[in-house]
């Protein structure tokens, strides 16, 4: 139920940050300015940027603002200069947090950041004391409602993608690719046809945490104060929750 439960968890996040639209379309403008600042204004030379692209529109960021910050990032017009940062902390139940961050001042983030989780019972850790439990990898999600599959055709579709593994979930099939696969398997897989409910690279958790009640709560309450701070980017974590458990926290 792991993989199935820690879906759900990134699910139900990303509904409430698309329900935040203009906090979203800063976040995804700053993406779009970190990399084409790190790889060049070319989308087609520059993967990391095409992806930010593609997730921008497909959020709705309108086109003159993708333009903008790309423009931005490859120092062709002028606008914030934002350095990029992780922090690595626990959560309640000894949840690992690593947080991806954009920041013009690193000392007023940080700062910020270590009240955050004070104030919901994490500790702000030292670097590398959780970026050993994950892998940055590419995830590519298919929605079994929305697209039906034939599960068979696509275990076999992806292997000759090139993609590393298929985790088969009830209502999801997860393709995990290598980090600098990710776009090869995505073309080879979207010429066949199939289509995406989600498209990242990510960092996924080598090993998990299953809570439930009181420090779950306690735990997705920081997870989701961190990802409404306007200069985290991404937050990734280990926590597992059940789909009974899941259930509860809802009602």
């Amino acid at each position: 139920m792991a993989g199935h439960s820690k879906w759900h968890n990134r699910v139900h996040r990303k509904s409430r940050q698309d329900a935040k639209k203009g906090a979203l379309y800063s976040k995804m403008s700053k993406e779009i300015m970190a990399a084409a600042k790190a790889g060049g204004p070319d989308p087609v030379a520059n993967t990391r940027l095409k992806i930010a692209i593609e997730r921008a529109r497909d959020a709705g960021v309108p086109a003159e603002n993708i333009e903008r910050a790309i423009r931005r990032g490859a120092g062709l017009e002028e606008g914030v200069n934002l350095e990029a940062v992780t922090y690595e902390g626990y959560a309640p139940g000894g949840v690992a947090v690593l947080m991806e961050i954009l920041t013009d001042n690193r000392n007023r983030t940080a700062s910020e950041i270590r009240h955050l989780f004070s104030r919901h019972g994490g500790s702000l850790g030292e670097s590398g004391c959780v970026a050993w439990m994950f892998e940055r990898k590419g995830l590519l999600v298919i929605d079994r409602k929305a697209t039906p599959v034939d599960e068979e055709e696509l275990l076999l579709h992806a292997a000759e993608a090139g993609a590393e593994d298929v985790r088969v979930e009830e209502d999801n099939f997860q393709i995990i690719t290598a980090y600098d696969d990710f776009q090869a398997v995505k073309d080879a897989l979207e010429a066949q046809g199939y289509v995406f409910a989600d498209a990242e690279l990510t960092m996924l958790p080598t090993t998990e945490v299953q809570l439930e009640g009181k420090t779950a709560q306690q735990a997705l309450s920081l997870i989701e104060a961190l990802e409404d701070h306007d200069d985290v980017q991404n937050v990734y974590t280990n926590l597992s929750i059940s789909d009974e458990e899941w259930a509860r926290l809802e009602a």
